[in-house]
Formats: C-alpha cells, sequence, structure tokens
C-alpha cells in the first residue's frame, strides 16, 4: 500500500503579527528579529492540524501492546493461542517474531523490541497484537497467557554495585572519576548535603501513537512524531531484518516532545505486524501506556562537601553522582557527564574532586529529559553555595557574585569557557528587579482579593497569618549540541522558483520552532516573503536529534548557508552586468540595492522566471570525549541563566505557591522575540512542576497510578507570574546567527531557585525534589 493511500486533514498556515519579547510591537515584517508566526499555528488553534492519532489507511488495523506487570521476572512460556483464536484477531508476535537485531538502542544496543527471557522493569513489552478493531486488539493482548518466574527486583541504585547483574552487560553503565587541581586542598569553611531529585514525566499532551504501512518491496513506512527519524529508521531496519532504504518514516504534528519522543515504543511492534499481515496497522497510546512506553529523567541522588576560605570564595568542590538509569542505557551516558561536567556549576572552582557513576536498575527506564544531568546537579550545587552562605553569614546573591564564571575561566573538565558568560550580568539583574507585592488586605482589614492567590486559596484549610514569603536565587548552565565527540551535521535545500521559496531539511517541528526560524533566515538572506518548509520523512539527507539547541544551530546554520549559495546564484548575473562584485549589493526589504545606488530593483523582478536551488551542510567545530580524569573539550558551547523565585509558604501546612519568577538569560541573539518568551515561559514551567509537583511514584519498580490524576501537571493556575528581565544578547561568534539554546537552562535552573525560596521562607534545608509539604513546614 503507498503513502498515498494515508489520509488526514492537511494543516493550514495563516500570516500574523507577534509582539517583541518585551511586549512591544515588532516593526520587522519578517526575516530575523521579527515575531513571525508558526504557519501552522491557525490550524492547531482549530483542531484540525493533523498528528498520527488522527491517521488513517483503507484496510486499517489496530495494534495493542502486552506489557508486563513485573518489574523484575524470568519469562518460563508465553502461550499466544488464546488471543489468536480470537475473531477479529490478525496477528500475535512475540520475540520469535523478530527476525532482525534481537535489541536495539540509540547509545548501546542493550534493549529488546520484546522481553524474551528475562523482564527487566515494569511495563515492558512482552507481545503485541493486531485486529480489526482497537477493542479487539486490547482484550486479545490481555488473552496472551504468560508464565512468569518472580525475581527479586533491584530498586536501589546504590545497591546495584553488589546486586545480581540486571543485564548482561552488568549494573554499571559508566563511571566518570573527574579529578581537577590539588585533591588534597581544602577550605577554612567546609558545608555537606545530601540531595535527592525525583522522577520526571515528559508527560506529553498527546501521547504516542503511529501508523505502519506495508510496501510492495517488502519493506515498511512509519508515520509518528519521531524528534529523530533518521535514527528511528536505521533502528527499526535493523530490527526488522531490512536495509534502511527499506523502511520510511514519515513524520507527523508532534504533540510535544522530551524523551517520550525519543523511543521506539511504539514504532517497533507495527512496522512488525504491518509487515506480517499486510494491511496498515495503527497504535495510539493511552495515558498509562504513554507512562509506561517512554523514557523518564532520571533520579538522583547526590552527596556534596564544598570548600570555601573565609571571604566566601570557592576552593574545592566534592561530589558524589548517582543516576538511576533503569532497566537500560539509553542516554544515561551522555547524562552522566553534563551532571559530572557541570557540578560545580558556573562558578569558578580551583580544585575538585566528582564521581558519577550510572547505574542499571529493574526501575523504569531513564532517558532524555530536557536539561538532563544539568538540572539534578543545579538544585544540588545551589543548596550548598544556600549552606555556605548562611555558615558564612553572608547574603547569597553576594556569595555567588564572589564566584561567578567569565568567559576565559576554566570549567573543572580542564575546557576553556571560549563562548559570551556574562553570569555577574545575569546575577545582577534578577536581583536589581522589582519584587512583587505583598498580598494586600481589602476593607476594613477584611481579606482582600489577594487572597486567592494564598497557598490553599479563600476558605482554605490554612491560616493566612501561617504564611511567609521567600526569596531565592539561583545560577545554571547548560551545554548546546552533543557532547564529547558526538558529530553534528545537518543538510538543508533552499529553492527559489520565483516569488516563493521552499526549505527542505530534515529538522523535526517539536515546538521549539525550527519551521518558523527556517522561513526567517530564508527571508533575511533572500528577501522572499513567502517560504514553506516541506515536511520531514528519511527520503530526506538526516539533520539529527532536535535536542540541545541544535536545530536552531546546526540546521539552522545548513538553511543559512543554503540561502546565501541561492543569493550569490541570484546576485552575480546583476553584479556582472554593472562591473561589480556579489559582496557590493545588498538585499533589504525586498530590494536589491548596490553600495552606489547605480543599480536598484526588487528581489521578485531579479527572480522572474528563475529557478534557483542550492544545498549546504553545517557541521561545528569538534569535541573529544572525557579521559580518565573528566578532562576534555567536551562542549561545543554553553548557556547560562539566574533566576530569582518569589514564594508564599504556608509553614503550618507546608502547601507552596511560587508568586513570581524573574529571569536573566544568556540567550546570544533574539531571532523571534515572540517564540523565544514563549520558549522561557514553557522551561521555566516545566521547572516548577519538578520542583513541586512532578514525581512518577514509583514501588518497588512498580509504577504506582500512571495517570495525570496521580502525576500532576502545572496548569495555568499553578504557573507563576513569569518576567524575563533582562536578555544578554552577546553573540556567540562560532555559532550561527550568534543565538545560543533557549529553552533547556530555564528548566535547569527554576528548580533550584524554587527550593532556594522556600529555604528562605522556612529555614529548612531543603534538599529533595519534588519538595514534599513536610519539607516546608518550618521549625517551631
Amino acid at each position: 500500500m503507498s503513502s498515498d493511500a494515508v489520509t488526514a486533514t492537511p494543516a493550514q498556515g495563516v500570516p500574523l503579527t507577534g509582539t517583541a519579547a518585551g511586549g512591544e510591537t515588532e516593526q520587522a515584517r519578517y526575516g530575523l528579529g521579527a515575531s513571525l508566526q508558526p504557519a501552522d499555528a491557525l490550524a492547531k488553534v482549530q483542531g484540525t492540524f493533523p498528528y498520527a492519532a488522527d491517521l488513517w489507511a483503507e484496510g486499517l488495523l489496530w495494534a495493542a501492546v502486552l506489557r508486563s506487570p513485573h518489574p523484575h521476572a524470568r519469562i518460563v512460556s508465553i502461550d499466544t493461542a488464546p488471543a489468536a483464536e480470537m475473531p477479529g484477531v490478525r496477528a500475535v508476535i512475540t520475540h520469535e517474531d523478530v527476525p532482525g537485531d534481537a535489541t536495539h538502542g540509540r547509545r548501546v544496543a542493550d534493549r529488546p523490541a520484546f522481553a524474551r527471557d528475562t523482564v527487566r522493569h515494569y511495563g515492558e513489552p512482552i507481545a503485541a497484537v493486531a485486529a480489526d478493531h482497537p477493542d479487539t486488539a486490547r482484550l486479545a493482548a490481555a488473552a496472551i497467557a504468560v508464565e512468569y518466574e518472580v525475581l527479586e527486583p533491584v530498586t536501589d541504585p546504590e545497591k546495584a554495585f553488589e546486586a545480581e547483574p540486571v543485564h548482561p552487560d552488568g549494573n554499571l553503565i559508566r563511571h566518570i572519576p573527574l579529578r581537577y587541581g590539588d585533591e588534597s586542598a581544602t577550605g577554612e569553611v567546609v558545608v555537606e548535603g545530601l540531595y535527592r531529585i525525583g522522577r520526571q514525566d515528559p508527560a506529553p499532551i498527546g501521547a504516542e501513537a503511529a501508523l505502519a504501512v506495508p510496501r510492495t518491496d517488502g519493506g515498511v513506512e512509519i508515520y509518528t512524531a519521531s524528534t529523530d527519524p533518521h535514527t528511528d529508521r536505521d533502528l527499526a531496519a535493523a530490527c526488522f531484518g531490512l536495509r534502511p532504504e527499506q523502511v520510511k518514516v514519515v513524520v507527523t504534528g508532534v504533540p510535544g516532545a522530551m524523551a517520550d519522543r525519543e523511543d521506539l515504543s511504539v514504532q517497533l511492534p507495527l512496522g512488525l505486524l504491518a509487515m506480517r499481515t499486510g494491511c496498515p496497522v495503527k497504535l495510539a497510546a493511552g495515558r498509562e501506556e504513554s507512562f509506561l512506553g517512554h523514557a523518564h529523567r532520571h533520579p538522583t541522588l547526590l552527596r556534596y562537601r564544598h570548600h570555601a576560605d573565609s571571604e566566601g570564595r570557592l576552593v574545592k568542590v566534592e561530589a558524589q553522582i548517582l543516576l538511576d538509569a533503569g532497566a537500560y542505557a539509553d542516554d544515561s551516558a551522555d547524562a552522566l557527564a553534563a551532571a559530572v561536567s557541570f557540578a560545580a556549576g558556573p562558578y569558578v572552582v580551583p580544585h575538585a574532586a566528582i564521581d558519577g557513576w550510572a547505574v542499571r536498575t529493574n526501575n523504569p527506564p531513564s532517558g532524555h529529559v530536557r536539561g538532563e544531568g544539568a538540572m539534578q546537579v543545579c538544585a544540588a550545587y545551589e543548596g550548598q553555595m544556600d549552606k555556605l552562605a548562611a555558615r558564612l553569614g553572608m547574603d547569597p546573591v553576594e556569595l555567588r557574585m564572589r564566584n561567578v564564571m567569565a568567559t576565559g575561566d576554566l570549567l573543572p573538565t580542564g575546557q576553556t569557557v571560549t563562548c559570551p558568560a556574562p553570569v555577574a550580568e545575569l546575577l545582577r539583574a534578577v536581583r536589581q528587579a522589582p519584587l512583587p507585592p505583598l498580598p494586600a488586605d481589602g476593607a476594613d482589614g477584611a481579606p482582600g482579593p489577594e487572597e486567592w492567590l494564598l497557598p490553599g486559596g479563600p476558605e482554605g484549610a490554612g491560616d493566612p497569618g501561617a504564611v511567609r514569603r521567600g526569596i531565592g536565587f539561583a545560577l545554571g548552565m547548560v551545554h548546546m549540541l552533543g557532547a564529547e565527540g558526538a558529530d553534528e551535521v545537518s543538510t538543508a535545500t533552499v529553492k527559489v522558483d520565483g516569488p516563493v521559496a521552499t526549505v527542505m531539511c530534515a529538522a523535526v517541528e517539536t515546538g521549539q520552532g525550527f519551521s518558523t526560524l527556517a522561513r526567517q533566515i530564508v527571508q533575511e538572506v533572500l528577501g522572499v516573503e513567502e517560504v514553506h518548509v516541506v515536511a520531514v520523512d528519511t527520503d530526506q539527507p538526516p539533520a539529527g536529534p532536535g535536542a540541545r539547541g541544535r536545530h536552531t544551530w546546526v540546521s539552522g546554520g545548513a538553511v543559512e548557508r543554503a540561502a546565501k549559495m541561492v543569493r550569490t546564484q541570484l546576485l552575480q548575473p546583476l553584479a556582472a552586468k554593472f562591473g561589480m562584485s556579489t559582496e557590493l549589493l545588498t538585499i533589504a526589504d525586498g530590494k536589491i540595492t548596490s553600495y552606489d545606488g547605480v543599480l536598484s530593483t526588487t528581489v521578485a523582478e531579479a527572480l522572474e522566471g528563475k529557478e534557483l536551488w542550492a544545498t549546504a551542510q553545517c557541521r561545528p567545530h569538534p569535541t573529544e570525549p572525557l579521559d580518565d580524569t573528566g578532562q576534555g573539550d567536551a562542549f561545543v558551547s554553553l548557556a547560562f541563566a539566574a533566576i530569582r523565585a518569589v514564594v508564599d509558604v504556608d509553614v503550618e501546612l507546608g502547601t507552596i505557591r511560587v508568586v513570581e519568577m524573574a529571569v536573566a538569560q544568556d540567550v546570544g541573539r533574539v531571532l523571534n522575540p515572540q517564540q523565544l518568551r514563549a520558549r522561557i515561559e514553557a522551561g521555566v514551567t516545566q521547572g516548577v512542576g519538578a520542583a513541586l509537583t512532578e514525581h512518577l511514584r514509583v514501588s518497588r519498580g512498580v509504577v504506582r497510578h500512571p495517570d495525570l490524576t496521580a502525576y500532576p501537571l502545572p496548569t495555568a493556575l499553578d504557573a507563576p507570574d513569569i518576567r524575563i528581565v533582562k536578555l544578554v544578547e552577546e553573540r556567540d561568534v562560532v555559532a550561527p546567527f550568534g543565538a545560543k539554546s533557549v529553552s533547556a537552562v530555564p528548566v535547569v535552573v527554576s528548580p533550584a531557585a524554587v527550593a532556594a525560596a522556600v529555604r528562605a521562607a522556612t529555614g529548612r534545608p531543603v534538599n529533595r525534589l519534588p519538595i514534599r509539604p513536610q519539607a516546608a513546614v518550618a521549625n517551631p
């Protein structure tokens, strides 16, 4: 069956005007610096934008996956006959029906498509069913008889070192022993702390869904919300026993993406079922299956010891960082590298001894979630800075100012910070920003309307007199692009046909705004207002995953280079006609003019009757792996942020309301003010969720209540007032456009800032995220 048989309501675009980050009307209609709206904005608002769950094909079958009810068990037998004999069931598959590689993985090939002999985590796929109705498929999956020999799960990562191996590859995935400076150095003042970070789920708005369509050449096409379609294709082809060119991944609309869009939780069973039945097969996961089918943020245990002199200058940082990877390796080695490298934060530290481990357990798998590794250590090192300030009797901001990093300083990995690092400027900005007013009483001293804003709201159990306001500060950093020698490369093609330009690049639009940015780049370089971005599939050259700001940098850079090549093709005939070089011609406001004004024409006139195109690649400068002592130039560039949190805490009940988050961020260059503000606000809100409510509860390896009732996400009522008080536009000279990653660093810093504010309000040593009510009750 061809892809032409797959139907959905097409997306529609609409030209809209926008506003800049500060709220003022943006003057530029298009190009870099304008608040150009996404082309799909109207379709998404109207509910006509097609996602994978909306797709349909002639002869469609429905799939369901049987998942393990145990976190650790030996599979004694699997009887699929009860399912296969049910009316309407077309196929039942298990590990025996995987024709290619038995295991897969983005970094380490250690995860089976279906459990073979051993179940290693709760919810692991055991079998899959295709039937003519979704209810039939679910009933058939439940009818499969699996006999288990239940084993004792390894759920404590500290015990994983001595426990029986969870996996044939062992329990230890990676150990990084970072050593920097003098290990014997000590400070006059020493503070210690133990910190625990919980298991945050990506909790996408739309759960996983996909459609697999068999091809006449024996291959398969998969329509899904992938963020890295070429890697998905290669892993799926290896599992299916096919050549990569026999598998095509077509990217549908992505309803939010982090770790959940990098798993093959639905693609593999669907592809196998489609090839087995010869029919299109679709699966739209429910919320429980979504929680069980994708990776989560690494739960982390952190032990810290900070040394400082009597003036508050850091002397040494010691840390032990333990990441719970769950059953499989996934991105854990990368997350550990970030955690160890940034364990001291954006501070100058002359000596460091930091050990990091990532271990397998029988807990749910962990993987890439925005700010992985960096978020966990930020909560810990900022807790240590607050503790050190209290020991020294210093203002927490002043202590930070004495130690902040700047361009030219060294990371504990020995790498020189060559990018702009305006950390002091960011901290000053949030410190000097006006504070929000305190709640005011109404007439005659009666409770005012602000009582709604107190923890618990009006008529709540709490006493407004027990509410204390706290103010906390935090600094943080993230790395951009891949690290430790990752080959970051992207390819883009720009084509101009008369007044219309088209961009083809396999960089997936996940909500980060790449499609809009690509349009703006072409508008800026070529002066063409109408620009279309082609839908992504694996027939295009690869662009890599959408994480760590890489599409702004690498894919945006490829689009810019291709557009500049087309620009040269456009200008060369004009320049030759007037005996000048193309460098003497400029394109602005849809016009081409020469330096002396002799030549002046419109872009539309110059393009009339022409078809120009060019393909280009962008590849940043290489990095290197960390060595045996954690040293090496592992990162391409860094981004920084400072956040001041203001919270109100009911110190009797432990309820918390985040009043305001003031943000100052190092952005390099503002490319789209409206999108930038949205990304920062989203990152802060996600960080507030990690600080207060988001924790996937797991008991002895079993996920408890995997639903959005027991996993409370911040709502519009929970989201604080987010004020962007400063955007530092100091361009990174090695990055295209000079721009930096925007959305990850607020996620990293926000939880630490909220924790600092709760500490200030209660006097309690908040050392666990999310913050539990008992930790927010003030000392008597």
